[in-house]
């Protein structure tokens, strides 16, 4: 009971910060965001059917290269047939796919892609509908998703590509603070599984650094690969390869995800530290698993009866880390919100002097400041929290971001060895943060 309570206070408190960063906005430079896209993509096209001046010369070449004037990278499906007109063996027009293929098309094809992409997901119509008087309101969905992850309805919230963030600009006399978790779901699962191993590998120092330091893998990479494999589920290639090293150094860890997946291919719900559970599989599932278990079934029955099982229990094993650290996720908005607060007026109105620190009060008779006028929360993503506040404020609010992490852990897992580190910047531009 005092765990679904703590998630219903961490919910509203994060429907609370969704709201307040959707008002406030983050800062967005609409002249930068230009100036990248013309960069990318040539000038902006007097006509919105207009492909802009970089994306008409990749075209030609495409065109040329296939001997194909009628091929259409904007459409997989004429794209596949163009592709395959020009004697290419191709499944799919997915960029994994493409990237194996030597032809003297691929290489501007692919270079099409990445710039359409931008067009598309952030172009000139992005700005214009979603940035108003120098600031994008996202429009967050709290709780999305199932496993309880936050969602956007429109703009793109969260997938803002690296390519704009050079136009989210402090306003002047401002900065960002942004923080990111390091290694976030590998460490909710050490906690969750009580594996006291896995922590002791993250204690003080990168997590998937402390894992080759164990001598269960030998770099980093394998390490964060064979991690994602056991939460995702990946049991082919290299993460596969890791996976038994994994458990023998971290047998908690492992055998915690492994339960999960068990769970979820007998079709069992599996929960979330705070009690979020896991929805059950539907009928179709259950009627696939039941035919496979009469007699007279046949192997090809079986055969999709155990794919579709495994595919189940892939979903279970992620979503009690997943999950779990969305739970986390919120915990720590709730607890910088609050320190945020606290710290009184960021700017008051109409050039007066910041009031003290820790004052709640305003510099207007006995009201609040406005939320825009103290350091508040402009982003988040995931498990990366950005805060726009006055230059004066700064190394405090990067104290508060890191102490409301450790206060995140504690709420959630008591009084357990592992660490919640998050790494933090203070820039003038989000690019400048990684």
């Amino acid at each position: 009971a005092g765990r679904i309570a703590l998630l219903l206070a961490a919910e509203s408190a994060g429907a609370l910060a969704a709201a307040e960063m959707r008002h406030v906005g983050l800062p967005w430079s609409t002249t930068r965001h230009d100036a990248v896209l013309t960069d990318l993509l040539g000038p902006r096209p007097a006509r919105p059917d207009e492909r802009p001046a970089r994306l008409a010369e990749l075209l030609q070449r495409i065109r040329e290269a296939l001997d194909d004037p009628a091929a259409n990278p904007d459409s997989p499906a004429e794209l596949l047939k163009s592709l395959r007109r020009a004697g290419l063996t191709v499944s799919s027009t997915r960029s994994w796919e493409l990237e194996k293929i030597r032809h003297p098309a691929i290489e501007p094809l692919l270079d099409y892609k990445k710039r359409a992409r931008l067009l598309t997901a952030n172009g000139w119509n992005w700005l214009d509908t979603w940035v108003r008087d120098g600031r994008f309101h996202p429009t967050y969905l709290p709780g999305g998703v199932v496993t309880g992850r936050w969602a956007s309805e429109g703009g793109g919230a969260l997938q803002l590509p690296k390519l704009v963030r050079s136009a989210v600009i402090a306003d002047p006399g401002r900065v960002l603070v942004v923080a990111d978790a390091a290694q976030l779901e590998p460490r909710i699962l050490a906690a969750l599984a009580g594996d006291r191993a896995m922590a002791a590998a993250g204690r003080g120092r990168d997590l998937y650094d402390g894992i080759v330091a164990t001598g269960a893998v030998d770099t980093r990479p394998q390490a964060k690969l064979g991690m994602l494999g056991a939460m995702y589920g990946g049991t082919t290639g290299e993460s596969g390869r890791m996976l038994p090293r994994l458990a023998r150094a971290f047998p908690a860890a492992i055998d915690f995800v492994e339960n999960a997946a068990r769970a979820g291919e007998a079709g069992a719900t599996v929960s979330t530290r705070l009690g979020r559970t896991s929805p059950r599989p539907g009928d179709d599932w259950l009627d696939l698993r039941d035919e496979a278990a009469a007699d007279g079934a046949t192997e090809q029955l079986r055969a999709r009866a155990r794919s579709s099982a495994r595919s189940w229990g892939r979903f279970t094993r992620n979503f009690v880390v997943q999950g779990t650290a969305a739970e986390w996720a919120l915990c720590w908005i709730a607890s910088v919100r609050r320190r945020l607060w606290t710290l009184g007026d960021a700017a008051a109105p109409f050039g007066d002097a910041p009031a003290p620190l820790g004052d709640p009060a305003a510099a207007v008779g006995d009201a609040p400041a406005p939320l825009e006028h103290r350091p508040h929360l402009a982003f988040f993503l995931h498990d990366e929290l950005v805060v726009h506040t006055p230059l004066e404020h700064a190394d405090r609010v990067a104290q508060e971001l890191r102490e409301a992490a450790a206060e995140a852990g504690r709420l959630i897992f008591g009084d357990a060895p592992v660490e919640f580190p998050v790494t933090v910047a203070t820039v003038d531009s989000y690019d400048q943060a990684k």
